[in-house]
């Protein structure tokens, strides 16, 4: 329990944070529209709703990416289209229900566990600057109203890396710490398949730090990581079996990779990405090669990332420039008139904003990482980072990697804090009587 008087500070940021994400949400009411940068909640809607009349996961016409009307999907995040059919089948068909539950939920969890990460990595007043941080940034309040998984994924993402910063900071043992870590990891890749990939960095963290600090424990460690292990593989493979059911060949998860792969590096980018093509420019299910469309929604899938892969053999010095060309598109902070009104806002007054505080904070944490638990969050903002340079980078994929370089954002402000800050300056008083 949050004792009152000595967590005021969290419980302010708690209620801000629900009470502007709540407000966004009634914003944008009882209809699903497609608003800037929130296509996917049109797909999960429509999905949502054939799923509960008994088609299946299923649209009812030719759908996105290439999926013909009726024929099995497995493009689409199965848990957050189960998430939103659930909630319809209890009310009825109201989308502002699953809006506001969702602004609810990471409202009080995304500071919460922000807060959590500051503490476990820094101290308390990092952990608070950081979540204040999370509670108003634009972003983030913008996506907990829309019916997309970035909201849930980035929940999940920070509560993977608060249970796994725990495991790193204490005695290798066996708890039910290590179950909650595989239930995290379950719901993180449930609503998003690439987070897969960060696992084994993950995992060679903590053996890192177990074999470290408890060279003689480090089998608990081994053995933590498979019970989490195996709750992960229980939720993914009936999911496995569904798309084998389905489409008649194997199909781990979601059959996303390769068709974004083949679009991010096509060579109608040349060696400058475009994170969305313009009208002027073919559309994207012009792209696939007229031999590909006969082919399911799993086999084209892997034939894409085929063609995809043929892309950098065949020219290796365009993949490289052209993936470092979306440094531009990923790390965006400027006005665009690309953009809409909504759009620039949301951008001044979140990452253009702030950015400099997490890049100075990244490095300045980053010169003492190698000797603390802090590495991981380093370890994860160049891992996600890197790996959307290489595939595919519009500013909603980066939304995990600000939760996280906003906890360094915090720890910079907090070290810049005395330099800047008069000492007679108000807001230094009442911080320093607050006890924090």
């Amino acid at each position: 329990m949050l004792h009152l008087k000595k967590n005021k500070w969290i419980l302010i940021i708690l209620v801000l944070s629900v009470g502007l994400r709540l407000a966004t949400a009634l914003y944008l009411g009882d209809t699903v529209d497609a608003l800037p940068g929130t296509q996917d909640q049109i797909s999960y809607n429509a999905l949502a709703e054939r799923v509960l009349a008994g088609y299946g996961f299923s649209f009812g016409w030719f759908w996105w990416p290439a999926t013909p009307a009726g024929e099995p999907t497995a493009h689409w995040s199965y848990l957050y289209t189960l998430y939103l059919a659930g909630i319809y089948g209890l009310v009825g068909y109201h989308p502002l229900v699953p809006r506001l539950l969702q602004a609810v939920l990471v409202g009080l969890l995304m500071p919460w566990l922000v807060y959590r990460l500051g503490y476990l990595h820094f101290d308390r007043r990092v952990g608070l600057v950081a979540a204040g941080m999370v509670a108003i940034y634009s972003y983030f309040i913008y996506y907990a109203a829309t019916l997309m998984t970035e909201s849930f994924y980035i929940t999940g993402i920070l509560w993977v890396l608060e249970r796994s910063s725990k495991l790193g900071q204490e005695k290798p043992r066996l708890s039910l710490d290590w179950v909650y870590l595989g239930l995290a990891l379950a719901v993180t890749i449930l609503l998003r398949q690439v987070f897969l990939l960060f696992i084994p960095i993950l995992s060679a963290w903590l053996l890192w730090l177990s074999w470290r600090h408890y060279r003689w424990a480090i089998w608990r460690t081994l053995a933590g990581l498979t019970v989490a292990t195996i709750i992960l593989i229980a939720s993914i493979v009936p999911w496995t079996v569904r798309n084998y059911r389905a489409f008649d060949t194997f199909v781990l998860l979601n059959t996303n990779a390769g068709f974004a792969f083949f679009w991010g590096n096509h060579p109608i980018h040349g060696y400058n990405f475009v994170s969305i093509l313009g009208d002027d420019q073919p559309a994207y299910l012009d792209l696939i090669p007229d031999e590909l469309r006969p082919l399911n929604e799993a086999e084209m899938d892997r034939a894409l990332l085929k063609r995809g892969l043929g892309f950098i053999r065949d020219d290796p010095a365009r993949y490289l420039i052209l993936s470092a060309s979306r440094l531009k598109d990923y790390f965006k902070f400027w006005p665009s008139t690309d953009s809409g009104l909504l759009s620039n806002l949301a951008r001044l007054t979140s990452f253009g904003l702030l950015w400099p505080f997490m890049a100075i904070g990244f490095f300045i944490t980053l010169s003492r990482a190698w000797q603390s638990s802090a590495l991981l969050l380093h370890l994860f903002v160049l891992f996600y980072t890197g790996i959307h340079l290489l595939t595919w980078a519009l500013i909603r994929y980066r939304l995990p990697v600000d939760a996280i370089t906003l906890i360094m954002a915090g720890a910079a402000l907090l070290e810049l804090y005395p330099r800047l800050v008069p000492r007679q300056f108000w807001l230094r008083r009442l911080w320093s009587s607050s006890g924090s």
